[in-house]
């Protein structure tokens, strides 16, 4: 980092000089935070593990004072399975007379750009075309986006070693676990007493590129994604502690207000599947 300072201060061209300082201070500042969350999940990591205040100060080489102050400091362990720099949040355009954005997708988006900013994550939020084509090469890229609606997506979840989603031979769509045949439709679909529930995909899956991972969230329905959106507000801390950022997929749950689509609980129906690395 510090070579970039100096390349950017031999610079003899002003006009290129402030824009590279610019951008250079914004990566700065977010090597700053992340690694603030990365110290402060370490101590915490060491204390829970049986080291002394005195020890883990030691290692530092500073006061336990010191440590005391930096063990609250920074953003929370757990924004590093969001992210860590600047996170776009992709949700689907619907064909119409004039394509447009589900409320469901919207409120989906809009909350997990609100989950980022509260992990002090920069936060955009992009959308899908009708076509369903999506670059996943992206570093920080949470997809919004089903098999039904994007053969990217199709073909991602499709590699999943540990979940399917398919549809039923009566039609109705599914998440079905590989080892175990368990199956969970959508409560809504039920058809002889539907209910306001609806069941979504939530895993990490490698990039077609092979150089990181993309978060996909994938409803049976869009009330689904946005029951995952709950579901990460809630219990965002759990799943780093379970998964960290390890490849893995789940099944989420939500019941849901008929009229709104607001969600009034979401809980996860299945186990964490990690998936094994090759």
């Amino acid at each position: 980092m510090i070579e970039e300072v100096r390349r950017v201060a031999a610079m003899q061209d002003h006009a290129l000089r402030v824009k590279a300082a610019v951008d250079l201070m914004g990566e700065l500042q977010a090597a700053v935070v992340e690694t603030s969350r990365m110290r402060k999940e370490s101590i915490a990591w060491l204390r829970d593990h049986g080291h002394s205040m005195a020890d883990v100060a030691k290692l530092m080489g500073v006061s336990r004072a010191r440590v005391a102050q930096l063990r609250d400091a920074g953003p929370p362990p757990e924004r590093a399975f969001i992210g860590t720099g600047a996170v776009q949040v992709l949700v689907p355009m619907r064909p119409g007379e004039r394509e447009y954005v589900a409320l469901e997708d919207s409120s989906t988006g809009q909350k997990l750009l609100a989950l980022a900013h509260q992990l002090q994550l920069e936060g955009d939020l992009g959308y899908i075309p009708t076509s369903g084509e999506i670059d996943l090469n992206r570093d920080d890229l949470i997809v919004v986006c089903g098999p039904k609606t994007s053969p990217v997506t199709a073909a991602a979840l499709q590699a999943d070693p540990r979940l399917s989603f398919e549809t039923l031979p009566d039609g109705r769509w599914a998440l079905i676990e590989r080892d175990s045949g368990q199956t969970y439709t959508s409560p809504s679909d039920d058809p002889d007493s539907p209910a306001p529930s609806d069941v979504a995909y939530l895993g990490r899956l490698p990039r077609p590129d092979g150089q990181g991972t993309f978060l996909l969230i994938a409803g049976v329905h869009a009330v689904g994604s946005l029951g995952v959106a709950h579901f990460l507000t809630e219990h965002l801390a759990e799943l780093y502690q379970q998964a960290g950022t390890a490849e893995f997929s789940m099944v989420i749950g939500c019941d849901y207000e008929p009229g709104a689509k607001t969600i009034a609980d979401s809980r996860a129906i299945s186990e964490l599947l990690l998936h094994e690395v090759s």
